[in-house]
């Protein structure tokens, strides 16, 4: 009776192991993600990269399409070259108006696409492609882009559903960019002045060393010479001694 208790309990013991062992073994999919190049801070501006995986063994990317937010409209978006892609920035026109640097701006960029001019992103590789956005809005605390990935051989995947707090990740999320809290100057000057400061910082730490190596110098003159002076009356001491015990 106890060994067939032990052997249920060895038999339970490997099961739960050839479990998680497959478990751990079966590989997470990936998807079309954004994160910024260091932060976006609400209000400022930031350059982000989407993160394009291709997830097929037998196809290749060839096309990408990267809705931005209607709600969140942004007066600043620029698309960096992408070696190998040819990029489309599609602007529509604002139902209300955005006010920049004292200027009203009647429309913003809705959608950018990228489109390869060759293979595209082959099975087993990932691409980037970076975005200047700005001024980031201030009254949220992230941005979900729909992106829609396509295939050579045209199939097409939505990556537009909306991630839920508290709720388990969908099937395919939409990209999302955190934002962080907004800093006291959007583009660096309190970076600029921390500079400046390190800079004073600088300039005192090279005075201080500069006196300090000044007197180091005046201690090692000092020294010796006072050493030459002893040194000289050493000498003289014996001379003076010798001759006495001659006499």
């Amino acid at each position: 009776m106890q060994i067939s208790r032990t052997a249920s309990r060895v038999t339970a013991a490997v099961a739960v192991a050839g479990a998680t062992v497959l478990a751990v073994s079966v590989p997470a999919f990936a998807h079309v993600s954004v994160q910024p190049e260091g932060t976006a801070a609400k209000g400022g501006y930031a350059t982000v990269d989407f993160k394009v995986p291709n997830e097929r063994d037998d196809a290749s990317t060839t096309k990408v399409e990267v809705n931005l937010p209607a709600e969140h409209p942004l007066a600043s978006v620029m698309p960096q070259p992408v070696p190998g892609w040819s990029v489309k920035v599609t602007k529509s026109k604002l139902d209300k108006p955005l006010t920049m640097h004292g200027e009203k701006i009647g429309e913003a960029v809705t959608k950018v696409t990228w489109t390869a001019d060759g293979k595209g992103i082959q099975p087993g590789y990932f691409q980037k492609f970076p975005l200047s956005l700005g001024a980031l809005p201030e009254d949220t605390d992230q941005l979900v882009f729909k992106a829609i990935q396509t295939y050579s051989n045209k199939e097409v995947v939505r990556w537009i559903e909306v991630p839920q707090e508290g709720q388990d990740e969908p099937e395919n999320p939409a990209p999302t960019l955190a934002l962080s809290a907004a800093t006291d100057d959007h583009h660096g000057t309190a970076a600029a002045d921390d500079d400046a400061k390190g800079g004073d910082k600088d300039d005192a730490h090279q005075e201080e060393a500069a006196g300090s190596d000044g007197g180091t110098d005046t201690t090692a003159r000092v020294l010796g010479v006072t050493g030459i002076v002893i040194g000289v009356a050493g000498v003289a001491y014996g001379i003076f001694a010798g001759r006495r015990r001659t006499a």
